[in-house]
């Protein structure tokens, strides 16, 4: 079945997110195309001290923020050994087993160099070796280095950054496949809510504050710098999250679907994340019910977003979630559906219009 031309304009969108590399703390490449993407629909840009980028869309009352982080998790080289391998650690959340034999960016000062994640052989493991999971601390990186010294000159330094070597996919009925997802996702719904925005926007709705974060994979700094900076009236996290229709997890742990809407979260990680206010939500479902977009409701036991920073920054600041439900992810290749996101965006979009209602200054 052809795609039509608004669904095939952020597929092309998610893809040049998604090939792009930004481990936690290196941003800058996907900044770049963010920046790119967005300025058309905004009336200013910054970026501030931390590397989060801030795009201003002027308008009334209330101030309303909209966060998307712009890391991916990744690893970062610690030791060279004298053959020239290269040993790391995990800059993120990764299942170790979703490492080994994963080709990777070295991402260089003299430039990008390709490597494979090796570990020992399992032809000579002992029997209960070839039991257990290898961990992330017993692989390393083949770059074809001769030696350290060669491994160094090639460019290679302790700190150096490496991210996962994948490209987008289409895969059948409008999903799709690639690394980072988590949460180039997000970009595009972003960057699809300010295009929709920018459309209907006049002098009576409200100043949105598009902000791409930074290391919301090791602890949600950047939002929580952002808010702060911004102390909107309202904000709305995009992020993705864990769906409960493929094999290994069960219904009662996720009710969402992937095809079925974007989410809303109700609470994240049993309540040591976000607790969304009664109003916040009254505010998203209503919108949703009014505008007729397909949405989902979830409950999480797990995982935080930008949101968890922000609700907390200044005296409070009322915080939703809008996701997109997504297979597999924190692995070199999550799946999400195309339509979901749109839903999202469209969402979002509608949610900023109606913000005056619901919220004040």
């Amino acid at each position: 079945m052809p795609i039509n031309k608004k669904l095939q304009n952020i597929i092309s969108l998610l893809e040049k997110f998604s090939n792009a590399h930004g481990v936690s703390g290196y941003e800058a490449e996907v900044r770049e195309i963010f920046k790119k993407e967005i300025e058309q629909y905004v009336d200013e840009i910054k970026i501030d001290e931390m590397g989060n980028l801030i795009a201003i869309k002027k308008g009334g009352k209330p101030l309303v923020m909209i966060a998307a982080h712009m890391d991916e998790i990744g690893l970062m080289a610690k030791y060279i050994d004298n053959r020239g391998y290269i040993y790391f650690v995990t800059v993120g959340g990764f299942f170790d087993q979703t490492l080994l034999s994963q080709r990777v960016i070295v991402h260089t000062k003299k430039g990008n160099l390709v490597g494979v994640i090796g570990s020992k052989p399992p032809h000579i493991m002992e029997d209960e070796e070839r039991k257990k999971v290898v961990k992330a601390k017993d692989m390393f990186i083949d770059i074809g280095a001769k030696s350290k010294k060669d491994a160094e000159k090639l460019g290679v330094s302790i700190g150096t950054p490496i991210t996962i070597d994948r490209h987008f996919e289409i895969l059948a009925n409008n999903l799709v496949t690639g690394k980072a997802f988590d949460n180039r996702a997000g970009l595009v719904m972003l960057i699809e809510t300010m295009k929709r925005f920018s459309r209907v926007r006049t002098e009576k709705y409200p100043t949105v504050y598009a902000v791409g974060t930074v290391q919301e994979e090791v602890g949600l700094k950047g939002a929580r710098t952002s808010a702060f900076g911004i102390s909107p009236d309202v904000a709305i996290a995009t992020d993705v999250n864990i769906p409960g229709d493929y094999p290994g997890i069960e219904k009662k742990d996720s009710e969402i679907e992937i095809g079925k809407g974007a989410s809303v979260t109700v609470i994240e990680s049993s309540g040591q994340g976000v607790i969304v206010s009664e109003k916040v939500l009254k505010w998203l479902k209503e919108t949703a019910v009014k505008n007729k977009i397909k949405y989902q409701l979830d409950v999480s036991q797990s995982g935080m977003t930008d949101a968890a920073a922000i609700y907390l920054t200044k005296s409070g600041i009322p915080t939703g979630v809008v996701s997109v439900p997504a297979r597999y992810i924190h692995s070199p290749m999550e799946v999400l559906s195309i339509n979901d996101l749109d839903y999202g965006a469209e969402l979002i979009t509608k949610a900023i219009l109606s913000a005056g209602k619901y919220f004040s200054s």
